[in-house]
C-alpha cells in the first residue's frame, strides 16, 4: 500500500520538527544552533542571524557573532537580548560574544523538562497523524475502496508505524536529556 508513505513522510517530518528545537535548546555548550530562532530586522526584513553574521565558536563556552554590516551591531545585541537565550551579548564594536555559563543543577531539571515536553507535544503529533491515516482508511472502506480485511492490516501497519516513530522520539529526547545531565 503507497497510501502508508504521505503518513511515514508526515511522521519522519514530526521527528525532524523535534530535533531542530531541541537543537535549540543550549546545553551549557556553545552550539550555534540556539540563534537558528533568533531574526534581526535588517533593512526591515527579518532575518536569520546566519544570514547577516558569520557565528564561530572560539572555545567550548562561547560563540562570537560578526556581522558582515557593523551597522547590525545593536540591532544583534537587541534580538539577542529579547531572545530567551538567557545570556548577556558582550558587544566590543565589532562582534558579539556570547559567553554560556555552565548550567545549574535547577536549569538543567528545567531543561530536561522541558524536553520531555517537546517529546510529548512530538508524540500526540505522531497519534493525530495516526488518527487521520485511520479515518483515511476507514473512509476508503465504507466506500468500498478497501476490503474490511485490507482495513484491518492498514490499521495494524498505521499503529507499527506509529510505534516505531515514537520510539524514535523517546530516543531523541533520551539523548537530548543525556547530554543535559552531562555537562
Amino acid at each position: 500500500m503507497s497510501d502508508y508513505k504521505e503518513f511515514e513522510n508526515k511522521m519522519e517530518k514530526t521527528c525532524q520538527n523535534l530535533t531542530a528545537t531541541l537543537a535549540t535548546i543550549r546545553a551549557g555548550r556553545a552550539n550555534a544552533a540556539v540563534l537558528d530562532q533568533i531574526t534581526v530586522d535588517y533593512y526591515g526584513v527579518p532575518s536569520p542571524i546566519q544570514q547577516v553574521a558569520s557565528v564561530s565558536t572560539p572555545d567550548p563556552r562561547s560563540l562570537l557573532i560578526q556581522p558582515w554590516d557593523q551597522s547590525l551591531l545593536k540591532a544583534l545585541e537587541k534580538a539577542i537580548l529579547a531572545s530567551d537565550l538567557g545570556i548577556n551579548p558582550q558587544n566590543d564594536g565589532r562582534s558579539i560574544r556570547l559567553v554560556f555559563p555552565p548550567l545549574t543543577e535547577e536549569r538543567r531539571k528545567e531543561l530536561a523538562r522541558q524536553t520531555r515536553k517537546y517529546g510529548e507535544e512530538a508524540k500526540v503529533a505522531i497519534r493525530n497523524i495516526r488518527r487521520d491515516a485511520i479515518e483515511k482508511f476507514k473512509k476508503q472502506q465504507k466506500a468500498s475502496e478497501m476490503t474490511e480485511d485490507d482495513y484491518k492490516i492498514a490499521e495494524k501497519d498505521i499503529q507499527k508505524l506509529t510505534d516505531d516513530f515514537i520510539k524514535e522520539i523517546d530516543k531523541i529526547t533520551e539523548k537530548k536529556e543525556k547530554e543535559l545531565t552531562e555537562i
